[in-house]
C-alpha cells in the first residue's frame, strides 16, 4: 500500500523542519507539509498565553488546555481528510504526551498508510540550535528530548546529532512505499 502520510516526531530543535524540506525535494510526488508550529501560528494570539490554550514558560515548559486540544483535534482531522482526498502529507509534530500523542494521530489517520518517524538529537546539540534560532525559550529542547519518545514505536528513526537533514530525509524516503526518490534532487 502506498504511503499517504509521514509523521515526524521529535523534540523542539531536533531538526524536523529541515528534514521535512529535504523530504519534499527528495520525493518524486508532491508532499504537503504541516507542523504543530503552523497550528500554533494560526491560533489567535490570546490562545498562546492562556490556561485554556497554550502556555510556554520562560524555562520552555509547555502546557495545553481544553481550547488548544479542541483545535488540535480539528486540525488533525482536517489533515487526515486531505490525505484521504489524495494529498500526500508530511506532519512535523512534538508528542508532548508520548504514546498518547501518537494514539491521537492514529485515531485521526485511521485507514491511511502512515510512516512513523522518530527524530532524535543529542540534547546539547539541540540546545545549541535552540540558542541559535532564538525563537524558543532556552530549555525547551532539553525538557522535551526524552518525553516525546516515551512509549512511542516508530517505523524508522533518524538522529540529527551528526547527520545532515538531507541524509536523514533519504533514510526516511527509502521507507516510503509508492514513491521514487529523485537522487540529487536537492541542491
Amino acid at each position: 500500500m502506498t504511503t499517504q502520510v509521514i509523521v515526524l516526531n521529535g523534540a523542539s530543535s531536533s531538526g524536523k523542519s529541515g528534514i521535512v524540506r529535504c523530504l519534499q525535494a527528495e520525493l518524486a510526488d508532491p508532499w504537503l507539509a504541516f507542523g504543530v508550529d503552523s497550528l500554533i501560528e494560526a491560533m489567535p494570539a490570546r490562545m498562546r498565553a492562556s490556561e485554556t490554550g497554550l502556555e510556554i514558560t520562560a524555562d520552555g515548559a509547555v502546557s495545553v488546555g481544553a481550547a488548544f486540544r479542541a483545535l488540535d483535534a480539528a486540525w488533525a482531522e482536517g489533515i487526515a481528510a486531505m490525505a484521504r482526498a489524495g494529498a500526500r502529507i508530511v506532519i512535523d509534530d512534538v508528542f508532548l504526551g508520548g504514546a498518547a500523542s501518537r494514539q491521537r494521530w492514529e485515531k485521526a489517520l485511521d485507514g491511511l498508510n502512515v510512516l512513523w518517524v522518530g527524530v532524535r538529537c543529542d540534547t546539547a546539540v539541540a540546545e545549541g540550535r535552540e540558542i541559535a534560532r532564538g525563537d524558543r525559550p532556552v530549555g525547551m529542547a532539553a525538557l522535551q528530548a526524552d518525553v516525546v519518545h516515551e512509549g512511542v514505536i516508530y517505523d524508522v528513526e533518524v538522529d540529527t546529532t551528526h547527520t545532515e537533514s538531507l541524509e536523514c530525509a533519504r533514510t526516511i524516503a527509502a521507507h516510503v512505499v509508492g514513491d521514487v526518490t529523485v537522487p540529487g534532487a536537492v541542491g
